[in-house]
């Protein structure tokens, strides 16, 4: 077999865009990402969802009342 086939294995330094660091295994020796589960919305609880209820209102009142 060929020596020196795969890439190197080893520990990587994983960065966020807020600050949050942490260490993975990968053949790269570091990464940056924008967001993660310290600073997402979805797991921080400051998830904000949209009332869509307006909306389909108003469309059941534009196109409801027309029956074929």
């Amino acid at each position: 077999m060929r020596k020196d086939l795969h890439p190197k294995y080893g520990d990587a330094k994983v960065s966020c865009a807020c600050g949050h660091t942490w260490e993975i295994q990968s053949t790269n020796p570091e990464f940056k990402v924008g967001i993660c589960a310290k600073c997402h919305p979805f797991f921080t609880g400051t998830q904000k969802f949209v009332d869509t209820a307006g909306r389909v209102e108003r469309f059941r009142q534009r196109y409801g009342s027309r029956q074929g």
